[in-house]
């Protein structure tokens, strides 16, 4: 891992003009929301390489599943807030320096592409109603800022169970502005999924190779325009320790952004991004003793575009506005072979479309002593295109199905409003209301998919997400203390939930036989949470401290189909997170100890199937050789939890990462 600083300022010519990578300045309307800052040093002293797995140092913020980004599907790696649940899909928007990262096809987020060591730092906004960023952002925005420094960092690291992790940073002026490389390299054999008292001889470990590089090129074109272009590749392979379950992701993006710092400041971006998915999925007798593969996703090809505007006008007077468009288009389908006979497939299927949405926002924040106020919104025009679902026989090409769906369309308003009041003596009290929504994702309505002996039927039919909400906070910063405590409700209507709607052996409409549970992706009513956050930060000498927790009180409403829904609480969703930090530093020496404690949670919609809570330890150290060459030490889970990340329909017990140590040298 590298430990990104910036370096000296360095002399330079009166004439030059200076790079900054930067947007535009933070949005004076974020003041009466509950934001979080992960910096430089925070995402490299770590326990863990892994963006997801350093982000939950956050309390509240989740991914699907607790599996991290190495050991389970890619698939489960939404990403989520404030107890708002999912599945597959994010509820919280992650943008990376303006541009969206969710998977076009299926909303979930491919987290190797990220090396947290090329991050200046990321921004947790919490809560919904995002303005100027677009859709999506019901449980909030989780903003990334690439590096942009003048330096040559670079890692390289040993782990457990034949573990490798390589990363480099270098950035140098190139052509009248600066270009930076971002590389990173992981492989290792992983690890058993299934736990030793539920595993079978078809068991085995579950290896990953993963890597990514991000190049960008900052220069100005005139005294206050400056050109941002920045490329992405990656590719992800995991195995998922049973034969017929490996599954790899590729993908591209491309990024161009101006930016103008004059008086009237603005930024337009334009934006593409490419993935390419395979997946394959097995079934396993219940002795798992026979891996037999049900399903092969060969292909799945999907597409992103979008480009936005924003526009800060010279007001002045305390007050700043924010004016500007965005529009988002993709498209994707999914390949696949399916109800397979003596290892042969016998059909095929051809599931996708198209999507996009077009906005127009503007959103106002007004300063006049200790008070802030803002206010603001959009109006966006969505549209769902194209969407079909074929299958046929591959004896002879009988077409089974040939559903093309009708077109549809319509508008969605997204609103925020706030206010901050500074008390003085380092108090600070906000609020907030907010409304937002989200789009369905292509695969929640085009594609059915099987897990195990369990079947889950799409909906041409979803409506969007709707998320209203409200919240109240304070804020204490005393000398070397710092408290936050919020308290927030929120109703997320027409929720997009898999609901089990039958039990095999049987045949189901849209997936035929099931010998496990048959679900549906359906809207139902609506998800209500209310829960409080709070977190505690204290610095005496080279020590720190930071406590986190999160306590929400989720439940579904639910009536029609759903009605054996209502009451419960949402899968995957625990009522308790706790985290807390204990650092140390002295110069080029520091060290850190990591721990998280995540309530019980249930893996199914009927609350049947409950994950017991887990608490894990993790570590980190750093220790100077010579100026520039530091060892580094690593732990994650030293106590070596089982964490309960799966149970399935036959008592097979999956778990996430055990115990995993590293060590290597870190060149600054």
């Amino acid at each position: 891992m590298l430990m990104l600083q910036a370096l000296p300022p360095v002399e330079r010519p009166a004439e030059a003009i200076v790079v900054t990578g930067k947007a535009l300045p933070e949005a004076a309307a974020e003041r009466a929301f509950q934001v979080e800052v992960l910096g430089t040093r925070q995402l490299a002293d770590s326990p863990s390489h892994n963006l997801d797995t350093v982000l939950q140092q956050l309390p509240g913020l989740q991914l699907f599943r607790r599996s991290d980004a190495a050991s389970g599907h890619p698939t489960s790696q939404g990403v989520t807030l404030r107890g708002l649940g999912g599945n597959a899909a994010s509820r919280a928007l992650l943008v990376l320096d303006g541009v969206p990262q969710a998977d076009p096809f299926g909303g979930w987020v491919n987290w190797p592409a990220y090396d947290p060591t090329g991050l200046d730092e990321v921004r947790v906004i919490r809560g919904g109603g995002s303005v100027t960023h677009g859709p999506g952002a019901l449980a909030g925005v989780i903003e990334m800022s690439s590096l942009t420094s003048e330096s040559v960092n670079g890692a390289l690291e040993l782990g457990s169970r034949e573990g490798v992790n390589g990363r480099l940073y270098a950035g140098a002026q190139l052509g009248g502005g600066l270009a930076t490389v971002n590389a990173q390299a992981g492989r290792g054999r992983g690890f058993i999924p299934i736990t030793a008292d539920t595993r079978g001889p078809a068991d085995r470990r579950a290896p990953y190779r993963q890597g990514s590089l991000r190049l960008r090129w900052i220069a100005p074109l005139a005294s206050n325009i400056e050109l941002q272009a920045s490329g992405l590749g990656f590719f992800d392979r995991r195995d998922r320790g049973v034969p017929f379950t490996g599954n790899e992701s590729r993908g591209a993006d491309a990024a161009l952004r101006l930016v103008g710092s004059g008086r009237w400041r603005w930024s337009a971006t334009a934006y593409a991004q490419w993935r390419e998915f395979q997946s394959s999925f097995a079934s396993i007798d219940d002795e798992r003793t026979v891996a037999a593969r049900v399903s092969l996703q060969d292909s799945v090809p999907s597409r992103g575009y979008g480009a936005s505007l924003a526009v800060l006008p010279p007001i002045g007077g305390g007050v700043e506005l924010r004016l500007g468009a965005d529009a988002r288009s993709v498209s994707g389908e999914s390949r696949e072979f399916y109800a397979y006979a003596d290892g042969q497939p016998t059909r095929r299927r051809l599931s996708g479309g198209e999507s996009a949405t077009y906005g127009l926002f503007g959103e106002a924040a007004l300063a006049r002593g200790p008070l802030t106020l803002s206010a603001g919104g959009r109006l966006d025009r969505w549209s769902i295109d194209k969407g079909k679902l074929i299958e046929r026989l591959l004896a002879g090409g009988i077409p089974i199905r040939d559903d093309h769906f009708s077109n549809r369309s319509g508008w969605r308003p997204t609103a925020r409003a706030g206010a901050l009041l500074d008390l003085g003596h380092g108090l600070s009290l906000r609020s907030a209301a907010y409304l937002g929504w989200r789009m369905p994702t292509l695969n929640e309505l085009f594609r059915p998919f099987r897990a195990g002996a369990d079947a889950t039927a799409a909906n041409p039919l979803l409506k969007p997400e709707r998320l209203s909400g409200i919240e109240a906070g304070a804020r204490v910063r005393r000398g070397a203390l710092e408290f936050d405590l919020t308290g927030f409700i929120n109703r997320l209507s027409d929720a997009i939930a898999n609901v089990t709607l039958g039990q095999g052996p049987a045949t189901f409409p849209g997936v035929g036989f099931v010998a496990g549970a048959y679900r549906q992706r359906l809207n139902i009513d609506a998800v209500r949470v209310r829960g409080i956050e709070a977190s505690l930060a204290a610095h005496h000498g080279p020590w720190s401290a930071r406590l986190g927790a999160s306590l929400i009180d989720p439940r579904v409403s639910a009536s029609g189909p759903a009605a054996a829904l209502d009451g419960l609480r949402p899968a995957q969703t625990p009522r308790l997170v706790l985290t807390g930090q204990l650092g140390w530093e002295d110069g080029a020496r520091s060290a850190a100890l990591f721990l998280r404690h995540v309530g019980a949670q249930f893996e199914d919609d009927l609350n049947t199937r409950r994950l017991r809570p887990a608490t894990t330890v993790g570590a980190f150290a750093e220790w100077p050789l010579s100026p520039r060459l530091r060892l580094v030490a690593r732990g994650e889970n030293l106590l070596n939890e089982d964490v309960i990340a799966g149970i399935d329909d036959n008592g097979a017990v999956e778990r996430a990462t055990p115990r995993t140590l590293w060590l290597g040298l870190r060149l600054r």
